[in-house]
Protein backbone atom coordinates (compact mmCIF):
# COMPACT_ATOMS: atom_id res chain seq x y z
CA UNK A 1 0.00 0.00 0.00
CA UNK A 2 2.25 3.15 -1.02
CA UNK A 3 1.37 5.84 1.42
CA UNK A 4 2.01 9.72 0.36
CA UNK A 5 0.78 12.25 2.63
CA UNK A 6 -2.33 10.18 3.80
CA UNK A 7 -2.59 10.80 7.27
CA UNK A 8 -6.45 11.35 6.84
CA UNK A 9 -7.32 8.01 5.46
CA UNK A 10 -3.89 5.75 6.42
CA UNK A 11 -5.45 4.49 9.66
CA UNK A 12 -8.87 3.66 8.42
CA UNK A 13 -7.50 1.37 4.91
CA UNK A 14 -4.78 -0.23 7.34
CA UNK A 15 -7.36 -1.36 9.55
CA UNK A 16 -9.48 -2.67 7.41
CA UNK A 17 -7.66 -5.03 5.32
CA UNK A 18 -5.76 -5.87 8.21
CA UNK A 19 -8.98 -7.19 9.42
CA UNK A 20 -10.15 -8.56 6.35
CA UNK A 21 -7.46 -10.61 6.47
CA UNK A 22 -7.36 -12.32 9.43
CA UNK A 23 -7.58 -15.83 9.34
CA UNK A 24 -4.70 -16.79 7.38
CA UNK A 25 -1.26 -15.93 7.41
CA UNK A 26 -0.72 -12.43 6.06
CA UNK A 27 0.98 -8.92 6.24
CA UNK A 28 0.25 -5.55 5.18
CA UNK A 29 3.38 -3.11 3.61
CA UNK A 30 2.92 0.26 3.70
CA UNK A 31 4.88 2.19 1.50
CA UNK A 32 5.36 5.70 2.97
CA UNK A 33 7.48 7.82 0.16
CA UNK A 34 8.13 11.09 0.88
CA UNK A 35 5.32 12.67 3.18
CA UNK A 36 5.34 15.49 4.75
CA UNK A 37 2.76 15.26 7.07
CA UNK A 38 2.27 12.96 10.08
CA UNK A 39 1.70 9.72 7.56
CA UNK A 40 5.21 8.25 8.49
CA UNK A 41 4.69 8.89 12.27
CA UNK A 42 1.07 7.10 12.05
CA UNK A 43 2.62 3.88 9.88
CA UNK A 44 4.81 3.44 12.10
CA UNK A 45 2.57 3.14 14.90
CA UNK A 46 0.48 1.15 13.34
CA UNK A 47 3.65 -1.24 12.99
CA UNK A 48 4.27 -0.86 16.55
CA UNK A 49 0.58 -1.95 17.27
CA UNK A 50 0.11 -4.77 14.79
CA UNK A 51 2.67 -7.19 14.09
CA UNK A 52 1.26 -7.86 10.91
CA UNK A 53 1.55 -4.51 9.32
CA UNK A 54 5.63 -3.47 8.09
CA UNK A 55 6.76 -0.28 6.88
CA UNK A 56 9.24 0.70 4.14
CA UNK A 57 10.48 3.93 3.79
CA UNK A 58 11.48 6.23 0.40
CA UNK A 59 12.96 9.21 0.49
CA UNK A 60 11.03 11.03 -2.48
CA UNK A 61 7.24 10.95 -3.35
CA UNK A 62 7.05 8.26 -6.04
CA UNK A 63 3.80 6.09 -6.80
CA UNK A 64 6.01 3.91 -9.02
CA UNK A 65 8.44 3.26 -7.14
CA UNK A 66 6.87 2.90 -3.81
CA UNK A 67 4.65 0.14 -5.44
CA UNK A 68 7.71 -1.79 -6.63
CA UNK A 69 9.47 -1.62 -3.30
CA UNK A 70 6.28 -2.53 -2.10
CA UNK A 71 5.58 -6.23 -4.36
CA UNK A 72 9.51 -6.67 -3.70
CA UNK A 73 9.56 -6.17 -0.14
CA UNK A 74 6.42 -8.97 0.36
CA UNK A 75 7.18 -12.41 1.27
CA UNK A 76 3.71 -14.14 0.72
CA UNK A 77 3.16 -15.75 -2.49
CA UNK A 78 0.41 -13.87 -3.20
CA UNK A 79 0.45 -10.07 -3.59
CA UNK A 80 -2.54 -7.70 -3.27
CA UNK A 81 -1.62 -3.75 -4.45
CA UNK A 82 -4.23 -1.25 -2.93
CA UNK A 83 -3.92 2.83 -2.46
CA UNK A 84 -4.67 4.24 0.79
CA UNK A 85 -8.07 5.55 -1.03
CA UNK A 86 -8.83 2.80 -3.57
CA UNK A 87 -9.14 -1.06 -1.44
CA UNK A 88 -12.08 -3.44 -1.71
CA UNK A 89 -12.03 -6.66 0.46
CA UNK A 90 -14.41 -8.60 -1.73
CA UNK A 91 -11.50 -8.27 -4.31
CA UNK A 92 -9.02 -9.25 -1.98
CA UNK A 93 -10.71 -12.29 -1.64
CA UNK A 94 -11.78 -13.28 -4.67
CA UNK A 95 -8.85 -12.20 -6.25
CA UNK A 96 -6.37 -14.63 -4.21
CA UNK A 97 -8.94 -17.47 -4.39
CA UNK A 98 -8.73 -16.63 -8.69
CA UNK A 99 -4.70 -16.74 -7.98
CA UNK A 100 -4.34 -20.23 -6.07
CA UNK A 101 -2.20 -22.04 -8.15
CA UNK A 102 -3.55 -24.57 -10.70
CA UNK A 103 -2.61 -24.84 -14.48
CA UNK A 104 -5.30 -22.50 -15.10
CA UNK A 105 -4.66 -19.59 -12.27
CA UNK A 106 -3.87 -16.33 -14.03
CA UNK A 107 -0.46 -14.87 -12.81
CA UNK A 108 -2.29 -11.50 -11.91
CA UNK A 109 -5.65 -10.32 -11.27
CA UNK A 110 -6.66 -6.52 -12.59
CA UNK A 111 -9.14 -4.90 -10.94
CA UNK A 112 -11.19 -3.48 -13.60
CA UNK A 113 -12.80 0.02 -13.42
CA UNK A 114 -14.30 -0.80 -17.32
CA UNK A 115 -15.05 -4.26 -17.40
CA UNK A 116 -18.52 -5.36 -17.83
CA UNK A 117 -20.04 -5.20 -13.76
CA UNK A 118 -17.92 -2.56 -12.96
CA UNK A 119 -19.54 0.74 -11.53
CA UNK A 120 -17.10 4.14 -11.57
CA UNK A 121 -18.60 6.46 -9.83
CA UNK A 122 -15.80 9.23 -10.78
CA UNK A 123 -16.21 12.40 -11.77
CA UNK A 124 -16.89 12.45 -15.56
CA UNK A 125 -12.89 13.65 -16.66
CA UNK A 126 -11.36 11.37 -15.03
CA UNK A 127 -13.72 8.32 -16.38
CA UNK A 128 -12.88 9.85 -19.37
CA UNK A 129 -8.90 9.62 -19.10
CA UNK A 130 -9.56 6.50 -18.31
CA UNK A 131 -11.12 5.60 -21.26
CA UNK A 132 -8.75 7.47 -23.80
CA UNK A 133 -5.76 5.71 -22.45
CA UNK A 134 -7.13 2.13 -22.60
CA UNK A 135 -8.04 3.02 -26.68
CA UNK A 136 -4.01 4.43 -26.40
CA UNK A 137 -3.07 1.52 -25.11
CA UNK A 138 -4.62 -0.95 -27.44
CA UNK A 139 -4.14 0.99 -30.56
CA UNK A 140 -0.24 1.65 -29.46
CA UNK A 141 0.59 -1.35 -27.84
CA UNK A 142 -2.10 -4.32 -28.39
CA UNK A 143 -3.33 -3.90 -24.60
CA UNK A 144 -6.13 -7.11 -24.35
CA UNK A 145 -7.16 -6.21 -20.96
CA UNK A 146 -9.31 -3.12 -20.32
CA UNK A 147 -7.76 -1.68 -17.37
CA UNK A 148 -3.96 -1.29 -16.06
CA UNK A 149 -4.56 1.47 -13.04
CA UNK A 150 -5.80 0.09 -9.47
CA UNK A 151 -5.95 -2.64 -7.63
CA UNK A 152 -4.39 -5.79 -8.73
CA UNK A 153 -2.99 -8.96 -7.15
CA UNK A 154 -0.10 -10.82 -8.26
CA UNK A 155 1.42 -14.20 -8.16
CA UNK A 156 4.72 -13.37 -6.46
CA UNK A 157 6.59 -15.96 -8.04
CA UNK A 158 5.58 -15.48 -11.38
CA UNK A 159 5.71 -11.46 -11.46
CA UNK A 160 8.68 -10.52 -9.56
CA UNK A 161 10.64 -10.66 -12.31
CA UNK A 162 8.57 -8.92 -14.42
CA UNK A 163 8.62 -5.88 -11.78
CA UNK A 164 12.13 -6.28 -11.41
CA UNK A 165 11.92 -5.11 -15.72
CA UNK A 166 10.04 -1.91 -15.17
CA UNK A 167 11.49 1.01 -15.49
CA UNK A 168 8.43 3.44 -15.30
CA UNK A 169 7.95 5.88 -12.20
CA UNK A 170 5.18 7.77 -10.62
CA UNK A 171 1.84 6.76 -12.33
CA UNK A 172 2.90 4.78 -15.38
CA UNK A 173 4.60 2.26 -13.12
CA UNK A 174 1.46 0.40 -13.35
CA UNK A 175 0.98 0.16 -17.13
CA UNK A 176 4.34 -0.80 -17.65
CA UNK A 177 3.39 -3.95 -15.21
CA UNK A 178 0.97 -4.87 -17.06
CA UNK A 179 1.84 -4.10 -20.31
CA UNK A 180 5.03 -6.34 -19.67
CA UNK A 181 3.12 -9.31 -17.94
CA UNK A 182 1.09 -9.35 -21.36
CA UNK A 183 4.40 -9.59 -23.75
CA UNK A 184 6.18 -12.12 -21.56
CA UNK A 185 2.96 -14.39 -21.82
CA UNK A 186 1.64 -14.30 -18.03
CA UNK A 187 -2.17 -14.59 -18.22
CA UNK A 188 -3.94 -12.06 -16.66
CA UNK A 189 -7.46 -12.37 -15.36
CA UNK A 190 -9.77 -8.98 -14.78
CA UNK A 191 -12.78 -8.69 -12.06
CA UNK A 192 -14.85 -5.52 -12.56
CA UNK A 193 -14.79 -3.42 -9.42
CA UNK A 194 -17.02 -0.41 -7.87
CA UNK A 195 -14.69 2.55 -7.89
CA UNK A 196 -15.84 5.89 -6.04
CA UNK A 197 -13.09 9.36 -5.20
CA UNK A 198 -12.36 9.07 -1.35
CA UNK A 199 -10.81 12.13 -1.86
CA UNK A 200 -9.54 14.39 -4.65
CA UNK A 201 -6.64 13.07 -6.97
CA UNK A 202 -3.30 14.45 -5.95
CA UNK A 203 -2.18 15.36 -9.47
CA UNK A 204 -4.23 17.54 -11.96
CA UNK A 205 -5.19 15.49 -15.11
CA UNK A 206 -3.73 18.41 -17.21
CA UNK A 207 -0.06 17.63 -16.02
CA UNK A 208 -0.08 14.17 -15.58
CA UNK A 209 -1.51 13.68 -19.32
CA UNK A 210 1.43 15.39 -20.72
CA UNK A 211 3.87 12.73 -18.30
CA UNK A 212 1.90 9.96 -19.47
CA UNK A 213 2.22 10.55 -23.30
CA UNK A 214 5.74 11.28 -22.35
CA UNK A 215 6.21 7.72 -20.64
CA UNK A 216 4.39 5.74 -23.24
CA UNK A 217 6.15 7.15 -25.97
CA UNK A 218 9.58 6.18 -23.88
CA UNK A 219 8.52 2.92 -23.13
CA UNK A 220 6.96 2.25 -27.31
CA UNK A 221 10.86 2.24 -27.76
CA UNK A 222 12.22 0.50 -25.26
CA UNK A 223 10.02 -2.53 -26.70
CA UNK A 224 10.97 -1.39 -30.25
CA UNK A 225 14.45 -1.87 -28.97
CA UNK A 226 13.40 -5.45 -27.73
CA UNK A 227 14.87 -4.47 -23.84
CA UNK A 228 11.66 -6.00 -21.49
CA UNK A 229 12.54 -9.54 -22.03
CA UNK A 230 10.48 -10.85 -23.71
CA UNK A 231 9.29 -10.38 -27.22
CA UNK A 232 10.85 -7.71 -29.34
Amino acid sequence: MPAHDEAQLLEQSVTDIANAAIGQPFEVIVVENGSRDETPAIAARLASERGEVRVVTLPAADYGAAMRAGVLAATGWAVVVFDVDYYDVDFLHAAVDLLEPTPESPAIVVGSKRAPGACDDRPWHRRAVTAVLGLVLRLGFGLRVSDTHGMKALRREAVEPVVRQCRSARDLFDTELILRCERAGLRIAELPVAVSERRPSRSPIWRRIPRTLLGLVALRIAFWRGDEGGKP
